[in-house]
């Protein structure tokens, strides 16, 4: 059996493989009204992961029978392409996309007025066309972006982000091979604007100390998400961008 080295993710200077510190956001770009057959969209780039989220609707809900008298449905479907990682992804479907497209759906109906749009039905579509980690906090970040672009009453934006655990130490926005090697990932999303969580899973083992650290710095990478979110709205629609 051929043994898995694994790679040093943090060196003696504290700086990780592609040199940012522990607490270091990777580059991002974040974009609204990218797709133009969409009622809304957005893009989200955060160093090599890169996500598009398109919604359609409000519209009459199909079948007519799954109709909810009091709400709309909301639809999520969370998709990674085929060549959105290094080794080929299968077609269609996988368990992951459908477990991740329920949990993005969930986050979001907790900040969206579905009760304004009684019978009918709104769809999120979040693409995942390059992934190196962080893909479901991005999609959930786009998908936000999306539904404030097609105008979609929301009790607010929701940002997210991944914190995580490498040789001992929580770092912010972990990449595809610090996830894959560290002891612990930890995707959180929150909407900034009512300081409530809406997302928090954990993969692996974190003390409860560690656990605190990571939620603070997940709180302080999302302000900056966040800002960058609404700088992406006020681009696009400029003053007219209230408190979201």
């Amino acid at each position: 059996m051929t043994q898995v080295i694994k790679p040093k993710l943090i060196d003696e200077n504290g700086r990780r493989l592609d040199g940012r510190g522990p607490t270091d956001l990777r580059p991002m770009k974040i974009e609204v009204s990218v797709l133009e057959k969409s009622d809304g969209s957005a893009y989200v780039e955060l160093g090599k992961t890169k996500v598009y989220a398109a919604v359609y609707g409000p519209k009459e809900a199909h079948p007519k029978h799954l109709a909810i008298p009091d709400r709309a449905i909301l639809n999520c479907r969370y998709h990674m392409t085929s060549f959105s990682t290094d080794e080929r992804k299968i077609l269609g479907m996988t368990r992951r996309e459908i477990e991740l497209s329920k949990v993005i759906r969930e986050a979001l109906e907790s900040v969206v007025f579905l009760e304004e749009f009684p019978r009918s039905a709104i769809d999120v579509f979040i693409e995942v066309v390059q992934a190196d980690g962080g893909t479901r906090t991005a999609g959930l970040t786009a998908a936000s972006l999306a539904l404030a672009d097609a105008g979609i009453p929301m009790r607010g934006l929701i940002a997210a982000v991944a914190v995580g655990k490498v040789d001992g130490t929580i770092i912010l926005d972990p990449s595809d091979i610090e996830d894959k090697y560290g002891e612990a990932d930890m995707p959180i999303g929150i909407a900034p604007g009512s300081n409530t969580i809406v997302l928090l899973q954990l993969n692996g083992k974190m003390t409860k100390d560690e656990f605190k650290q990571g939620l603070e710095l997940a709180q302080m990478g999302i302000q900056k998400i966040y800002q960058a979110q609404r700088e992406a709205l006020r681009r696009k629609y400029g003053a007219s961008v209230t408190e979201v």
